[in-house]
Formats: structure tokens, sequence, C-alpha cells
């Protein structure tokens, strides 16, 4: 079987990742705060169980990341998902699924409370309520970025083996390190890192309504199991995966495996 053909297409002021018939249902991708839309590439390989032989993929470049355009002032996270909802429209896609990774999960949260009527169903991937509930960890994402800017090179290389479990491929981790390199620039990282400081959503998860996936790594150290059970608790019949020897990214560190997770939920929404 042939791998589907991921092409870049721009759609206003994002550039987009984009695979599959684009008369298909819509499941829009939304990266971490350390990445791009070319994170979701193994989620459009056929050769891996990818998604695009039914699925219109969609995955942007957030705004002020890779070659989309940086946003005029921080947009905050009420600002990146009316972004998606602004991509959505352009791309004449009436309603979606959003896919979120870490910060694109809490990204794709806020989605689902501001634009409900849009939103078909809700997969979270290795993500959490936002680090706006303590003061400590919304600190402690602020410094991050402080960090990046001042070494971004010393950044990435410290911050990469964080990402995936012990014994990750040595391609895999060099793969995340280089999307990594080209994606990441202030004042973008920046705007991600605030809009994730001055986010909780946990006290409002229960006014979600879409069927909802939650999917974490099972050595996830940056968004461990406990904040994806945090979500699925606070969510009316969330389910839950654990996905076994992955840490932070298993889209990325194991896609044949979360791509027949996820495919496998998805087609239950399916015609």
């Amino acid at each position: 079987m042939d791998c589907v053909i991921a092409r870049r297409v721009r759609y206003g002021s994002l550039s987009v990742v984009e695979a599959g018939d684009r008369s298909a249902p819509a499941l829009v991708l939304l990266h971490g705060i350390g990445s791009s839309g070319d994170a979701f590439l193994g989620q459009a390989d056929l050769q891996m169980g990818g998604l695009a032989d039914r699925w219109r993929l969609l995955a942007p470049d957030a705004p002020g990341y890779g070659a989309s355009d940086d946003p005029p002032e921080a947009p905050g996270i009420d600002g990146f998902a009316d972004g998606v909802a602004r991509l959505i429209e352009d791309a004449g896609v009436a309603e979606a699924v959003l896919l979120g990774v870490s910060w694109g999960g809490v990204i794709a949260t806020r989605f689902a409370l501001r634009h409900a009527e849009r939103l078909k169903a809700l997969v979270l991937a290795d993500t959490s309520r936002g680090s706006g509930f303590d003061s400590k960890q919304a600190g402690m994402m602020r410094q991050r970025a402080r960090d990046y800017a001042a070494d971004p090179a010393a950044f990435v290389r410290d911050r990469t083996p964080l990402l995936v479990a012990d014994g990750c491929p040595v391609d895999v981790v060099e793969g995340v390190a280089r999307i990594m390199e080209e994606a990441c620039r202030m004042p973008g990282y920046g705007h991600a890192a605030e809009s994730l400081a001055e986010t909780d959503h946990a006290p409002h998860l229960s006014s979600i309504d879409v069927p909802t996936l939650v999917v974490v790594g099972e050595y996830d150290h940056v968004c461990p199991p406990s904040d994806s059970r945090l979500l699925v608790e606070g969510i009316s019949g969330a389910s839950y995966v654990e996905i076994p020897g992955t840490g932070h990214l298993p889209n990325q560190e194991r896609p044949a495996e979360f791509n027949q997770i996820v495919g496998d939920w998805l087609d239950g929404l399916l015609p």
C-alpha cells in the first residue's frame, strides 16, 4: 500500500500539512508547544496505518510557528482556538474532529468550549487542563519560554530527551529535535507558553458533550497519565487509552500503534 502524499497548503495566515480527499470528513491535528504540523506526517502515512485514506487531515503550523505568519499580538488561548475555527472555515469545512497533542490538546479543549457547533468529536493526546491552576506551574511554563529565548539550540538539545520514552529509536528522537529546531521561534514560543500559563480548564470540562477520546503515553513525564485521567473524570463519557512504552509523543514514537488506537475509535464516528 502506498503512503499518502502530504502537501503543504496555505489557508489564510496558516501553513498547513494536508492529506487525504478534500471531500472526506475533516480531522484537524494540533501540535505541541515545541513542534509543527510536520509532527503528524506519520498520521498521513498509510504504510503506518495512517488515517488519510478516510479522513481529510489538516495539520497547521500554529500562529508564530514554522511557515505560518507571526500574529500581530499574543493570541491567548482564546485566540489560538479562534484561529482553528478560522482555519476550518477557510478550508470549507462545516464541522471537524479535533486531535490535539500536548499544547494542541489545550487549544482543542478551548475550541470545544468556544466553538462546539463546529466540533464533531475530540481526541486529547498527552495533554492537560493547562498550567494556570497553580502559580508555581504557571511560573515554570513562563520560565521555559525565557530559557528557550536565551539559547534555542541548548534548549532543543536538553528538552528533546524528556519528550520521548527511554529506548526511543534514534531516528525518531532526531526527528523530534529537527522539527523543534525548524518550527520554533520567538515570540511564538512565548505566546504559546503564556497561553498555557493562563489556562485552567478543569472547572469547565463538564460542559464538553461531544465524543471524546483521551490518549496518553505510559511514560509521559511532561503531561503524565494522571493529567489525562483528570480530563476523563471531567468530560462525561470520555474514553481513555494508555499506550505502553511511549512518552509524551506517541504519535511520533509509535505512529502505527497510535493510528490504530485513534483510527479504530474514529471509525465509530463515520456513517
